[in-house]
């Protein structure tokens, strides 16, 4: 076991383009082996309610009121006993989340899988890709689709309960929708399955991705404009997005638009994202400008949260907030009126690394606990060496994540620090 993880870390080592430091696979295993769990998590006990019998009386006639707070103390000791058993479907679910191998040292708890399908992108954009280009993995260093579901499996046991599905570009891979179908059939534990797109192609496969069991639709989009589209990604396609937004919205979706602004580039374009969710049913989330090596950060490009609302509220004073969720990465907003809604993704600013949920896996197959760690370990070398047991999967898991730090660098230090460009991480 000390061999095979010994020979799983190294081969986690990065390519000579950026450093990263991998622990000794002796530093990865606890003798205790503390990571296993037989039940998965979140499972809740299906004890019956006890309800108390009716009382009797031996006379024959009863006073009404005797009967009606009869009724209510059999209501109170129902809601009672309903509400012990809920307590304690609680705590034991609580107990096994503190005991997975998806808990790390601070005692949270990951129920959210990012996987990368691809290092492959139709696209070019400037912020997520050097100008002259990544250098792309061999095709059989890439997780395939079945080692894709088979990790995506053994997570849903531990209690992740959302995967989505990004690259590169996912729906660049020819069998994207086939591993939606495998996901939603064979893990009956997961509550959604979604997808990370520039949108190009969703006028051709969306039909049948839906159909295949995709519950969610996130599309990046930088620009309301065509022409700077161009500009940006260095391609065409601005109107197939579109259409491929107007397309999910008439399916059921409400998609999410990711918007990255920067300062002199598409800033000026803020107020008409708002105006986008006037008559579209979409979540328009603006996110602050992020170091990646490769993208030439620069904290003059950076347009903060505060300095966003600032322009949204001179234009629009009624912009309320929204309740959000204890994991949720957006603050959510909208215009009173307005179909859709607006979100503020401040990684920079205002980091939300306290309630992170999120685990990522590249598209060769390591494991990545943080977006901006530069730590990795391999699960694609593992799942390959011969005799590697699930349980030898869930304490190399459980070793990454317990080692995962309370927080991510300041934003000085972040563009520093050597990290994988992002299309290599997977959005």
């Amino acid at each position: 076991m000390y061999r095979l993880l010994d020979c799983v870390v190294r081969a986690a080592a990065p390519k000579d383009s950026f450093k990263r430091w991998v622990l000794p696979a002796q530093k990865f295993l606890s003798p205790t082996r503390p990571c296993l769990s037989a039940v998965p998590v979140g499972y809740r006990s299906q004890s019956s309610e006890t309800t108390p019998s009716s009382m009797g009386t031996s006379s024959r006639t009863v006073d009404s009121a005797d009967k009606s707070f009869n009724a209510l103390g059999a209501g109170l000791l129902s809601f009672a006993s309903a509400s012990v058993f809920q307590n304690e479907s609680k705590s034991q679910r609580d107990r096994k989340q503190s005991s997975s191998p998806l808990t790390d040292s601070f005692g949270r708890f990951h129920s959210y899988l990012r996987i990368s399908l691809t290092e492959r992108c139709n696209l070019r954009c400037t912020y997520c890709m050097p100008a002259e280009g990544v250098q792309l993995s061999p095709k059989d260093h890439l997780l395939t689709s079945a080692e894709v579901v088979r990790l995506a499996s053994l997570f849903v046991a531990e209690g992740v309960r959302k995967i989505r599905l990004t690259g590169g570009e996912p729906t660049v891979r020819k069998d994207l929708t086939e591993i939606v179908g495998q996901l939603k059939a064979t893990n009956p534990l997961l509550e959604s399955v979604g997808i990370t797109t520039n949108g190009l192609m969703l006028t051709r496969q969306l039909v049948g991705l839906q159909r295949a069991g995709l519950d969610a639709i996130n599309v990046s989009l930088d620009t309301l404009r065509a022409s700077r589209y161009e500009q940006i990604t260095r391609r065409k396609g601005w109107d197939r997005v579109m259409a491929g937004i107007d397309l999910a919205i008439q399916l059921g979706y409400r998609p999410k638009v990711n918007c990255v602004l920067m300062k002199g580039f598409n800033d000026d374009e803020i107020c008409d994202f708002v105006e986008l969710t006037r008559d579209r049913d979409v979540d328009v989330r603006f996110i602050e400008y992020m170091p990646f090596t490769g993208n030439r950060w620069d904290t003059e490009k950076m347009v903060s949260y505060r300095a966003m609302l600032d322009t949204i509220r001179a234009r629009y004073p009624a912009f309320e907030p929204l309740p959000n969720g204890p994991n949720d990465t957006s603050k959510a907003y909208r215009v009173p009126g307005y179909r859709g809604q607006m979100g503020f993704i401040t990684s920079m600013t205002e980091h939300f690394c306290g309630s992170c949920n999120r685990l990522r896996i590249t598209a060769d197959g390591n494991l990545k606990v943080c977006l901006f760690g530069n730590t990795e370990v391999s699960l694609r070398d593992a799942l390959r060496s011969p005799g590697c047991s699930e349980d030898d999967l869930r304490c190399l898991i459980s070793a990454a994540v317990k080692r995962k730090k309370k927080q991510h660098a300041g934003m000085l230090n972040l563009s520093q620090m050597a990290n994988r460009p992002m299309i290599l991480i997977g959005g």
